[in-house]
């Protein structure tokens, strides 16, 4: 396969898929819609996945596991939740195959296995769940419930793209129960300061927290809570949700609790979710024509050792000073990679390690160490330095620390220099179209607004920030009195 990547400026699409394909992250798979994660970028998902998992646990979290299946009557019951996924259900109606005899012998759907009642594959297990909590929330001694579940999910999306919508994704949920809507509100608020922290210092990838408008709220929702980043192309790209659920999914299933008044009262809820979504949205912010560029803290590999020899005795000499380096970084908790295989040559292998984005390379060859030198390569700079084997274990991490700044530095500046303000139809407009970016504008506060705003340009409102600076103003499109600015973008 060719490793030559599309630019980004010639086919920005192109560009991504190139990346996502010959950076090693996935494949498509033999499933319409549905996508292979190959070892690298299942990797690289481990370490967020990882992350998240202690970020989750440091806040009181635990881990279960509930069904793949909703029976239909469960999913129907929070009608919002249910309208709202309808049209990406897919749906188990039958349990066994049978051989069609009249038919060379193929496999058929027996007609007489077909379910009594059909399952839904979740799309989002707060059905699932609230049925269970039914039995197990009976007074305040049982609350809060604080539950996280690492799964799959399947929506079936029409239209599909590696790692940014496909029809099965991985994902975490968390489905927390409270006894006061306090409680549950700083939950929803607590999570997606969790995501925040997540996307900001492991990603490096600058957001904006705020709440979504009523349009753009998950189904079922009183209240949905975000991040927003930022891609190369201008398009913003949601990184993460949490919802306060109200009381609706426990009116649904009917769960209530005896509160300390010994009052019957129903349960207060949340759910939030981040998925494998986010390595496409680190793609897109970091990574160049080149390749992918990868933050230190959770790069699969974070430095690669590449040996320059002829013969195999220098080969010799460098296969034990490479092993020395690589056993002083191993020891600082440092990933790192010796690649002496000899299937190609070093120029193939620095090509290679540049378009899987390894934040730190490292080459020495006999000269080298004879000199007490190794050349070190940073990918986000592409600075090559000579530097002294003397503490070169200690500056490669302190090395790898910078990198981690500087990546977050950059796409922080590019995030803040395209978010501009708008207070007319045609600046809105002429900005989309010739910039694209954040659009902080004024809007009547309505729907149908937010619709009509919607068809006519692409955009949508991504957050009302919170904390939002209150001013007077006019909505672009009708004219109408406005109190704030609120942010819209084309998105993904």
């Amino acid at each position: 396969m060719s490793k030559e990547l599309t630019a980004r400026a010639t086919d920005y699409s192109q560009w991504y898929n190139d990346l996502v394909i010959k950076g090693g992250l996935a494949d498509y798979s033999a499933v319409r819609g549905c996508m292979v994660i190959k070892p690298y970028g299942y990797a690289l998902w481990e370490n967020m996945r990882d992350q998240l998992d202690k970020m989750f646990k440091d806040t009181g979290h635990v881990n279960a596991y509930f069904p793949l299946f909703v029976p239909k009557s469960l999913f129907e019951a929070e009608e919002k939740n249910a309208e709202g996924f309808a049209k990406e259900c897919a749906i188990v109606t039958h349990y066994r195959l049978k051989t069609d005899e009249a038919n060379k012998g193929k496999l058929m759907v027996d007609p007489e296995a077909k379910l009594e009642e059909e399952l839904i594959i979740r799309p989002t297990s707060e059905a699932i769940i609230w049925n269970t909590y039914k039995g197990w929330i009976q007074s305040y001694r049982d609350l809060p419930i604080l539950i996280n579940q690492w799964a799959n999910v399947v929506r079936w999306e029409m239209r599909t793209r590696l790692f940014l919508r496909t029809a099965e994704f991985l994902w975490q949920e968390g489905h927390t129960a409270h006894a006061t809507k306090e409680e549950a509100i700083a939950e929803t608020v607590q999570m997606l300061d969790v995501y925040a922290d997540f996307v900001e210092q492991y990603m490096a990838v600058p957001v904006i927290k705020g709440v979504k408008s009523a349009n753009e709220r998950f189904a079922g929702a009183e209240d949905t809570y975000c991040i927003e980043a930022l891609m190369q192309d201008g398009k913003a790209l949601q990184a993460g949700t949490s919802h306060f659920l109200g009381q609706n999914f426990a009116k649904a299933f009917n769960v209530q609790f005896l509160n300390k008044e010994n009052k019957l009262e129903y349960v207060w809820a949340t759910s939030w979710g981040v998925s494998t979504r986010l390595i496409g949205a680190l793609i897109m912010a970091h990574s160049d024509d080149q390749g992918l560029v990868m933050p230190p803290k959770i790069a699969p590999m974070q430095v690669v050792i590449v040996p320059i020899y002829k013969g195999e005795e220098s080969k010799a000499t460098i296969d034990a000073k490479a092993n020395s380096l690589m056993q002083e970084l191993k020891s600082m908790g440092i990933r790192v990679k010796y690649d002496n295989s000899d299937h190609a040559r070093p120029g193939w292998k620095f090509a290679e390690y540049e378009l899987k984005g390894v934040p730190v390379r490292v080459a020495m060859g006999l000269r080298d160490i004879e000199n007490n030198v190794a050349e070190v390569a940073r990918r986000d700079t592409k600075e090559k330095q000579s530097l002294s084997f003397d503490g070169l274990s200690t500056t490669i991490k302190n090395m790898l620390d910078d990198i981690q700044v500087n990546i977050y530095n950059k796409a922080l500046a590019f995030r803040n220099e395209n978010i501009r303000e708008a207070n007319t139809w045609d600046e809105f407009v002429q900005i989309l179209d010739e910039k694209a970016g954040f659009v902080s504008a004024h809007w009547d506060g309505t729907g149908e607004t937010e619709e009509k705003i919607k068809e006519q340009t692409k955009a949508t409102i991504r957050c009302i920030p919170l904390n939002n600076k209150q001013e007077t103003g006019t909505c672009i499109l009708t004219g109408k009195p406005s109190t704030q600015r609120v942010l819209f973008a084309r998105a993904y």
